[in-house]
């Protein structure tokens, strides 16, 4: 049994695999009002917000420190069964919240949620690599990436619908049962690589062999495993360097709004869960569009000819500029429309960049090396991502939430300078460069 475009299938599956990690991920903020009335009744509305950041920090943390654990894991077993992996304990740990009954119990459900949730974005980057020519990968990032938002554009009104009818406790475990159930379709269509892959096409096959530029190191015209240097090697690399720090910069960003939007909401503008689930998705759809945008236009450009480093500067510098105005409009957005209408900007700004931030590891490196470097990435920016929700409920005493958008602002500059001074040309390397 041959199926016709078998990568599209899989990167579909990996789209949604994203947007149910972002379903189980956005439950608690959502939930959080009801979580809180419930189990903290006592607790002033600033109390509440230090405990939900504590909580959240104890999630990035496990989340930074799994990136590096999984991009190993994925490295050792391959795409197919650390993705299973992965999603299978993160489903798990997501029912589990239904046990909980205070900030130890949480602490160690989340913490459990973060470490298996991180094996989603290395163990893509490294699908992406294997299965994409180099053309194609910052449209295929796009598509994945666009799970995230998809996610959260379903997460928000889905969940405060729910609470309509279900308790918190129970729709933590019905969220958790969609990854499980997700498991079936990846197991049975994921069962190879592509080179080995019994129900890909000859063209098909060959089509994605031949256009993975970065696995042709003696550019004789033929594949093979490409430049894998060992992680201290690895580390040598400036431009190793360059996309780490790029991570590290660019991703609180993302958190500072994934993390708060329904706080922010409810702190700002006075609303309840069933109100939040009215405004707080539309942001996602400025990343939705956003992270196609970026992986369609960066296609678009390196088919008419552009090269591969003018078209990854180029699109991440577009995304960081769309941020940088719209994080400090975001000081005096108006009313709560013009608040979520300024959010969906910067992250279609954010989605821009970062679907082609996330495809430099492919770019410089050979397959067995993708996850390695992801995964040391996804821990900088998970980390810095951390400290940055840590510092929000001091950041914004008094519902003021300018000091925390002028940092993402500042981040969004880090991040360029770093790919335009550390990355060099980005093209595949080699011992020597």
């Amino acid at each position: 049994m041959k199926i016709k475009g078998l990568r599209w299938w899989v990167i579909a599956l990996i789209a949604i695999a994203t947007i149910i990690n972002y379903i189980d991920r956005q439950s608690i903020g959502v939930l959080w009002p009801d979580i809180a009335e419930d189990l903290f009744p006592e607790s002033s509305n600033d109390e509440r917000k230090e405990i939900f950041a504590t909580i959240s920090v104890v999630f990035m943390f496990a989340y930074a420190f799994g990136q590096a654990i999984f991009g190993k894991i994925l490295d050792w077993l391959g795409t197919r069964i650390g993705f299973a992996i992965s999603i299978g304990i993160w489903s798990i740990a997501t029912a589990l919240h239904a046990l909980a009954q205070g900030v130890l119990s949480f602490g160690i459900f989340r913490t459990i949620l973060g470490i298996a949730e991180a094996g989603n974005w290395p163990g893509a980057a490294k699908a992406n690599g294997e299965w994409f020519p180099t053309e194609e990968r910052a449209f295929a990032q796009g598509l994945f990436n666009s799970g995230a938002a998809i996610g959260g554009i379903i997460a928000i009104p889905a969940i405060a619908t729910m609470t309509i009818y279900f308790s918190w406790q129970m729709i933590f475990i019905l969220v958790g049962a969609l990854g499980l159930l997700w498991l079936i379709p990846w197991l049975l269509l994921v069962k190879a690589p592509p080179k080995n892959h019994p129900w890909i096409s000859d063209e098909e096959r060959n089509y994605i062999l031949t256009g993975q530029k970065n696995q042709d190191i003696d550019n004789d015209g033929t594949t093979d495993e490409g430049y894998n240097p060992d992680t201290s090697k690895l580390l040598k690399h400036k431009q190793s360097w360059g996309v780490i720090i790029a991570s590290a910069a660019i991703d609180p960003i993302w958190w500072l709004f994934v993390v708060w939007i329904p706080i922010y909401l409810n702190e700002v503008y006075g609303m309840d869960v069933k109100t939040i689930g009215i405004y707080g998705w539309v942001p996602y759809v400025g990343a939705m569009i956003g992270a196609w945008f970026g992986g369609l236009f960066a296609q678009n450009r390196i088919k008419a000819g552009w090269t591969v480093d003018k078209t990854r500067k180029i699109i991440i510098t577009i995304g960081c500029l769309i941020m940088l105005p719209s994080l400090l409009a975001m000081s005096n957005p108006g009313g709560p429309t013009g608040a979520v209408l300024i959010m969906a900007l910067i992250l279609f700004g954010f989605q821009t960049a970062i679907g082609n931030v996330q495809t430099l590891p492919s770019d410089f490196f050979g397959g067995k090396t993708i996850g390695t470097l992801s995964g040391i990435a996804g821990m900088a920016a998970k980390l810095t991502a951390a400290a940055l929700i840590y510092l929000v409920p001091w950041l914004t005493s008094g519902g003021n939430y300018t000091p925390a958008f002028v940092i993402g602002a500042t981040m969004a500059i880090i991040a360029l300078a770093s790919i335009w001074l550390l990355c060099g040309k980005i093209e595949p390397l080699n011992e020597n460069k």
